[in-house]
């Protein structure tokens, strides 16, 4: 468990936490994750990590999903219950998420973000990431082209 920018992150333990995680899912992307995918990555405990975000009042407020597959740490699904952005959650939620893929081996970082998503792209980019591609239509309601994302090293996040 961590205490960073004010919030408490720690990891997903057990498939009753996962409701909180799909009711923010839900508010956040047109596409979301269902049930059986957090529960399958829950049973993966090698490869999938989820971490959430708590208040003060221990209310999940953010949630940051990645796999670890070999030396890349693949960013999967990040968001904040919309009440809650713009006060450091994500940040919160990337820090902790970059420093635990750096403790478990990970050298790099790779993620998917839409074209239009500015504000997400900014957090990004104040940690590192940078353009590496695009997905010409990977997202879907509405159809956009995503950015692939990259940051290099992860030194500096262990």
């Amino acid at each position: 468990m961590s205490d960073v920018i004010g919030w408490r992150v720690e990891p997903l333990a057990s498939p009753q936490q996962i409701d909180d995680v799909l009711s923010i899912e839900e508010a956040s992307f047109t596409n979301p994750w269902t049930r059986e995918m957090y529960l399958a990555d829950l049973e993966n405990e090698d490869v999938s990590y989820c971490y959430l975000a708590r208040d003060e009042r221990d209310q999940v407020v953010g949630f940051c999903s990645v796999w670890r597959v070999a030396e890349e740490l693949h960013i999967n699904n990040l968001a904040v219950k919309p009440e809650f952005r713009r006060r450091g959650v994500a940040t919160a939620l990337l820090k902790h998420a970059l420093r635990e893929g750096a403790h478990f081996g990970a050298r790099r970082a790779t993620l998917e973000v839409r074209r239009s998503n500015d504000a997400a792209r900014l957090l990004y980019e104040r940690f590192g990431f940078t353009v590496g591609g695009i997905r010409r239509g990977y997202y879907s309601k509405p159809i956009e082209d995503a950015l692939v994302l990259w940051r290099e090293s992860l030194e500096g996040d262990g």
